[in-house]
């Protein structure tokens, strides 16, 4: 044996003895490289190349015996105008909001899927998302829509049928939400293009997701890009 290939062992064997495996070069799972996961055991990951793309990949992980494993993955869409830091968006701005979310609930034109055991409200007529900055609603879902929020600043729910045959809100400025930051950003089905700041995906994956989404799971959604000071990694 060559004196190299020689040193080589004995580094790894001392690793060895000290309970440490040697660097194989092979990366962690991106959850586990990320700076919080929201304590649960399931989480999205939807991550653009750069802050202004407007396409990227969303993936849905589980945590499996103590290590991150992913469960499915698709292409996702994002806002027209790229991707910008959740706590200095403004409203408006088709930017989608990066950062680490809850997910309140999940809604749909269309029924649940068969499978589906998240909260999962109906939409209906008079089903709106309330974006009206001096309304008491702002950012809340309305039914019906009341006096104080007007409609030319809210979103009609029923008229986006494709969009939101199923959707899952994502908590961006939802628990005590901040006028003029934004609202009514959801995970929702593709639409033609480029999205008004939500997080999009084709309607085959929405409907997996909303079958994998547990309460018990406390699942959360990471925005962010590959790099940079929007990384997915920072969140």
């Amino acid at each position: 044996m060559r004196p190299r290939v020689v040193a080589t062992a004995l580094v790894c064997a001392c690793l060895a003895l000290l309970g440490a495996a040697p660097d194989t070069g092979a990366a962690a799972p991106l959850p586990a490289r990320m700076a919080d996961t929201g304590g649960g055991t399931q989480l999205i990951t939807a991550t653009a190349p750069r802050a202004g793309s407007t396409s990227g990949t969303l993936t849905w992980w589980d945590l499996r015996n103590g290590r991150w494993a992913p469960t499915g993955t698709t292409p996702a869409r994002f806002g027209a105008r790229g991707l910008v830091e959740g706590l200095s968006r403004r409203q408006g701005t088709y930017t989608t909001p990066t950062g680490l979310y809850g997910l309140p609930y999940a809604f749909g034109i269309r029924p649940a899927p068969r499978g589906t055991s998240y909260a999962y409200r109906p939409v209906g007529r008079d089903s709106w998302w309330c974006q009206d900055n001096d309304s008491l609603a702002y950012n809340r879902w309305t039914e019906p829509r009341p006096a104080h929020c007007r409609a030319t600043e809210s979103e009609h729910l029923v008229t986006y049928r494709t969009q939101y045959a199923h959707a899952l809100v994502i908590g961006f400025n939802y628990g005590k939400p901040v006028r003029g930051r934004g609202a009514g950003i959801f995970l929702h089905v593709d639409g033609r293009g480029a999205t008004a700041g939500c997080v999009s995906v084709p309607a085959a994956a929405m409907r997996r997701i909303l079958t994998w989404v547990r309460p018990a799971g406390r699942p959360h959604i990471a925005i962010g890009t590959a790099g940079g000071r929007t990384a997915i990694t920072r969140y």
